[in-house]
């Protein structure tokens, strides 16, 4: 049973020198594996990404995961690179409270019309959460994922 979280204990905190070893340390379950990039890759990914920021997800004063954003050169758009909650920390809303974090975050600047992430299809979890958010599948699929779109209201 999925239980709720008070989107106010949630809170993201940029990955830093005094929590990355922390956020590599996160772990999926074995079958989540494959829908998402190890941390320590995406740490060094968003290094060359453009205005990509990396967040460590905190419950309170506990990690319970990993989100990552940025600009993409080519589309000219924000995506959501990657969001992971650890394995001991799933199906309590940490998922939901930090993307709503986001969304909060890139709806409030003016160069931001939408939002666009991608999943695997055999990621049912990842496609009911973005569902909810309010994503729409665009019909495109890169590089083995599902690409949907959040439109932000002018």
């Amino acid at each position: 049973m999925t239980s709720t979280v008070r989107q106010d204990t949630v809170r993201l905190t940029p990955v830093s020198r005094d929590n990355w070893e922390q956020v590599v340390r996160l772990r999926l379950p074995d079958e989540q594996r494959s829908f998402v990039a190890p941390n320590v890759y995406s740490l060094a990914e968003v290094q060359f990404l453009t205005n990509g920021t990396a967040l460590a997800v905190y419950a309170g004063e506990t990690l319970v995961g990993f989100v990552m954003y940025a600009f993409d050169e080519d589309d000219r758009q924000y995506w959501v690179y990657r969001l992971m909650i650890d394995e001991a920390h799933q199906r309590k809303g940490y998922a939901r409270a930090a993307m709503h974090l986001v969304i909060e975050d890139l709806r409030a600047r003016s160069d931001v019309s939408q939002l666009v992430l991608g999943y695997k299809p055999e990621n049912v979890g990842a496609a009911k959460l973005y569902a909810n958010l309010g994503f729409r599948e665009t019909g495109e699929v890169i590089g083995g994922e599902v690409i949907a779109r959040l439109h932000f209201g002018a």
